[in-house]
């Protein structure tokens, strides 16, 4: 933080231990789906995706929601390691049986993979 003079303003004190967050989830593809249920502030629950197998795909022309199988993963904008590891979040194109989708949900917040479909592109 600054002063209204531009100087800046140290810390009145360090972070403390209740404040940290939680470690990723590294939401990863494999052969089963595995969710966890953590404890949030206020009792609270949150439902983490650990692994995945099926995601909710979006057929744009259509205008349903299908429940498919996911194949591989294909590329993941948020770290080039990721779509080498099979690590699914926001943003990462799928193949699945249907064809390439997009990951519009985040699977370590929300518990689900939700997707829209790419069309005109195959999975080839």
């Amino acid at each position: 933080m600054r002063k209204p003079s531009g100087g800046v303003k140290s810390r009145s004190r360090g972070k403390r231990k209740h404040e940290l967050g939680s470690p990723p989830t590294f939401t990863k593809l494999a052969e089963r789906d595995l969710r966890r249920i953590v404890r949030a502030t206020g009792g609270n629950i949150k439902v983490k995706l650990a692994e995945a197998l099926y995601a909710n795909v979006l057929i744009p022309s259509e205008r349903k929601c299908v429940k498919v199988r996911i194949l591989e993963v294909q590329d993941t904008p948020a770290n080039v390691e990721y779509s080498r590891r099979g690590i699914i979040t926001k943003g990462t194109v799928i193949k699945t049986e249907l064809g390439l989708a997009k990951v519009t949900s985040r699977p370590g917040q929300d518990g689900v993979i939700n997707a829209v479909l790419i069309e005109g592109k195959t999975g080839a």
